[in-house]
């Protein structure tokens, strides 16, 4: 009796520990998904690059560099950038630059490799309408659903 419970425990720890590598769980902050996706929602996020994705997914990734130019040479205190993005994809390598990212992604009308367009389906808050493309090797993955609060 004594073997199989440390069997069980021995293979459940194993299986949570496999799960945890390719399923992560975000809190929700910001409002540029609503009214799909409400503040302090979570998610229940698979772990994915590029090629786990397909137009439409609601993705997490973190959010690209702030550009500085050249010229700067004193720096302002900005605020923190939160950690992730939830947006939803709108383009992947290959694919149009959609009309309401093109002015943030200058000349480029085809989304290079290694990038993506997101779009929140909020106007409010940062995604490629303001700052272009997002660097794909930046993403955490794919939300497969909203767990219950």
């Amino acid at each position: 009796m004594m073997v199989w419970a440390i069997v069980l425990l021995t293979t459940g720890v194993t299986v949570a520990a496999l799960l945890r590598r390719r399923i992560v769980v975000v809190t929700v902050t910001g409002i540029s998904m609503t009214p799909t996706i409400q503040p302090g929602n979570r998610l229940l996020v698979r772990r994915c690059g590029i090629a786990g994705l397909k137009i439409g997914d609601i993705v997490v990734l973190e959010p690209p560099q702030p550009y500085i130019p050249d010229e700067v040479t004193q720096l302002v205190p900005m605020r923190p950038q939160p950690r992730w993005n939830v947006k939803r994809v709108a383009a992947l390598p290959g694919d149009p630059i959609p009309a309401q990212a093109q002015a943030a992604t200058g000349a480029a009308r085809i989304v290079p490799a290694g990038s993506l367009i997101v779009l929140g389906d909020n106007d409010e808050g940062r995604d490629s309408r303001q700052v272009g493309l997002y660097p794909a090797d930046r993403i955490l993955g794919v939300a497969l659903r909203t767990l219950a609060v």
